[in-house]
């Protein structure tokens, strides 16, 4: 079964829209959990617009199943995560003005600036995994550089889904066959919602882990948070 990792940052962009603490980030997480998900993904952003860096701190005796951060390395991001060592980091390279990930890395003009943060990382006992484009020579980048996986941007299969082309998967298909040849494991993200993540799933060979926010937290507000959480569950299955 693929995992699914719910990211809770709607859930913070709403508490911090009025202030206070309402909803509460962490009975939520706690909440996510009890439903059945595998794991909890955040990604705080240095102006903490959802997701505050004490809600990092404090989300890490919460989370008893996967713990995954995400975020750009750049220093207060790395060492948060070293501070709190969570079971897996994932490197997205968003801009600080960025509404949301918009691209994967360049593993290759990149490369030894991920390294060095990889190899870090992994010394400390954390899970690393680059967020890429389905591009064969950043499949590759990927596996030079290091990283345990790789998570694939998921945005243009969304958009050729809906557009009816389903031909859209075709690259992360054999962008997923080779990340496998090369021993990286396989997570995916942005865009994945329930009307797609069962054919993106069913297409995508050794595919571990998805992580899913918007389009989640989205779909509970009609349907509900538990039944839209066992809802991906059997889509996984």
């Amino acid at each position: 079964m693929t995992k699914l990792s719910v990211n809770i940052n709607k859930i913070a962009t709403l508490r911090n829209a009025r202030g206070g603490n309402v909803p509460d980030l962490l009975k939520v997480a706690t909440d996510i959990q009890k439903f059945g998900a595998h794991g909890i993904t955040i990604h705080p952003r240095p102006d903490e617009r959802h997701i505050r860096y004490q809600d990092a701190r404090d989300l890490k005796s919460i989370v008893h199943t996967e713990y995954n951060i995400e975020g750009n390395p750049e220093k207060s991001f790395i060492d948060l995560v070293l501070e709190i060592k969570p079971t897996q980091v994932t490197l997205v390279p968003d801009a600080i003005d960025a509404i949301t990930s918009n691209a994967g890395w360049d593993t290759v003009k990149d490369k030894d600036f991920l390294t060095e943060i990889v190899q870090e990382f992994q010394r400390n006992g954390i899970r690393t995994s680059i967020f890429v484009d389905p591009v064969l020579k950043m499949v590759e980048g990927a596996k030079i550089i290091g990283t345990e996986r790789i998570e694939l941007y998921t945005e243009a299969f969304a958009h050729e889904y809906n557009l009816g082309n389903k031909n859209g998967i075709d690259s992360y298909v054999i962008s997923a066959i080779l990340a496998n040849e090369l021993g990286l494991g396989i997570n995916a993200g942005h865009d994945l919602s329930l009307d797609n993540i069962q054919f993106f799933k069913q297409n995508i060979p050794g595919l571990l882990e998805v992580s899913i926010g918007h389009a989640l937290i989205s779909e509970a507000i009609y349907l509900g948070l538990e039944n839209v959480v066992n809802m991906y569950l059997q889509k996984l299955d």
